[in-house]
């Protein structure tokens, strides 16, 4: 079955750094779009980036481009998120998510998330 592991979150300090992973796993990764997606306290689903199966075009939300980098290994079926210059209001409980080529706005899996927290 189709699974998505994120890791990597955690406590930083403002102007800090961190980075996600999402191990893939029960489908040809290397096949479709992926998405990072998160949701603050208290707010919804918000859409951070996409990345095309193959790792050459990327999207950014706003609110993270330049500071965010998206990337995947297709050979480790693995997708990552770089994150840079965080914010507090990066804070988030931040989903890895497969894109379905049929409903390229939506999401099919998603994983169980990992939390970042950015306070000093």
């Amino acid at each position: 079955q189709v699974r998505l592991v994120e890791s990597g979150g955690g406590l930083v300090q403002p102007g800090g750094s961190l980075r996600l992973s999402c191990a893939a796993s029960g489908f040809t990764f290397s096949n479709y779009y992926m998405r990072w997606l998160r949701r603050a306290p208290g707010k919804g689903l918000e859409w951070v980036s996409d990345i095309s199966p193959n790792g050459i075009v990327t999207e950014y939300a706003d609110s993270v481009k330049g500071r965010f980098t998206i990337s995947r290994d297709n050979a480790k079926n693995t997708l990552y998120l770089q994150m840079t210059s965080l914010k507090p209001e990066d804070t988030a409980l931040y989903y890895c998510a497969r894109v379905p080529a049929r409903d390229p706005h939506n999401y099919d899996y998603r994983g169980q998330g990992t939390q970042v927290t950015v306070s000093s």
